[in-house]
């Protein structure tokens, strides 16, 4: 009984030490075949970088304001009679757009001016009388001062007729009136806008860091949502930084004959900087930004490359960005002319990662192919050479 159990229990641990041996290996096996087993390459497509003229810019955003534009209002109040406009009419300076009821006005305009007729006649036979000696020279200054009271007081109703009269204060385009015929109006109420729209300013902001490559002067390029561009000027910096936002304020201005813009508008401002040559410039898309700092990735020979088996790699590089402009970006120091750069694919690269080049740049960077052995010339031996392939064939 006894010998049966310890037969028992030896065929138990053999057993268990069978299956625990062979989970060991097998766990081994694994780790030893995706140890050796070669990391595959990762298809990437590249650029050679190349250095060139570069042209670089800084680029903000503008609103558009014309030149001269203002909301016409009433200075004086009352019922409208005449509108001397329409919508987007174009006027000229001086031209009367409004008329408010002044009845009352023109009344008093014609006792004011019958006041002031009776006031002068009596001033001069006041003066007439006392050149004679008849009349006390009291009575002629009191005279004169009827007369000047009354031409005062006529001064004052031409005045309120003209405050009843809006007239254009310069040529523009005006807008759509905001008010009707027999309306009564107040103090301040407004009328339309009116819009100088042949010259127009742009109004950006720069941060202060740039503020030292800009000047009174230099050109800008204005592009609209729609597509629209143009070119103006700069013709002012604001000479205050603001300390909230650390930004300076410019104004350009352009000329819009062609009435691509309009007063109010949403432009990207593009400021041209004098041209530099010899300048490595890459497709925005090559440049990863991390915690650490701009990077790209190169395609350089791997360690293990040999000339029967080139092979590539990726290499981590750090770089300095400078001024971008339409989809190339500047890079300053990291890379050099004729390095291979990765423009797509380098979200999945790693630093010292197998790569392999897709479509055309593969067949450019790969090396030329083995040039074929010459071949004899006789044909007895090239016959005799062919024979010896076949007999080797057929062994």
């Amino acid at each position: 009984m006894i010998k049966r159990l310890v037969i028992a229990v030896l065929l138990l641990a053999i057993a268990v030490g069978g299956v625990v041996g062979f989970n060991k290996f097998r766990d081994q096996a694994i780790t030893d075949f995706f140890a050796n087993r070669p990391t595959p390459a990762l298809p990437v497509d590249t650029v050679v970088a190349e250095a060139g003229p570069w042209t670089p810019t800084l680029e903000a955003i503008g609103t558009v304001y014309s030149h001269r534009g203002i909301d016409l209002a009433f200075e004086t109040g009352g019922v409208v009679r005449e509108i001397g406009f329409e919508a987007n009419d174009r006027v000229e300076k001086g031209q009367m757009l409004v008329r408010i009821d002044d009845e009352i006005q023109q009344a008093d305009l014609a006792a004011a001016q019958a006041s002031l007729h009776l006031a002068q006649q009596t001033l001069e036979r006041a003066e007439s009388l006392g050149n004679r000696g008849i009349t006390a020279t009291a009575s002629i200054e009191e005279a004169e001062a009827a007369a000047n009271s009354a031409l005062a007081q006529m001064h004052r109703i031409e005045a309120i007729l003209d405050q009843k009269v809006l007239e254009a204060p310069f040529a523009g385009e005006i807008g759509i009136p905001e008010i009707e015929v027999g309306q009564f109006v107040t103090v301040g109420s407004t009328v339309a806008t009116l819009q100088d729209t042949d010259m127009l300013r742009v109004d950006f902001s720069l941060p202060e860091q740039e503020l030292a490559q800009i000047d009174i002067g230099q050109s800008v390029t204005l592009s609209g949502e729609s597509g629209t561009t143009s070119s103006g000027t700069i013709t002012a910096i604001e000479p205050r930084i603001d300390p909230a936002t650390r930004l300076v304020k410019v104004r350009a201005e352009l000329e819009n004959e062609d009435k691509a813009f309009r007063p109010g508008q949403f432009v990207r401002v593009r400021v041209t900087l004098p041209a530099m040559e010899n300048v490595v410039a890459l497709p925005q898309t090559a440049v990863v930004t991390s915690l650490y700092g701009d990077y790209v990735y190169s395609v350089v020979p791997a360690e293990n490359s040999t000339e029967e088996e080139p092979q590539l790699m990726a290499k981590q590089i750090f770089v300095q960005t400078g001024s971008r402009q339409d989809n190339l970006v500047e890079i300053v120091e990291g890379v050099s002319a004729d390095d291979r750069i990765v423009v797509a694919g380098q979200n999945r690269l790693s630093n010292g990662l197998p790569v392999k080049l897709t479509g055309a740049e593969a067949s450019e960077a790969s090396p030329d192919p083995a040039p074929e052995p010459e071949r004899d010339e006789d044909p007895d031996t090239n016959a005799f050479i062919g024979a010896g392939h076949a007999a080797e064939a057929t062994e």
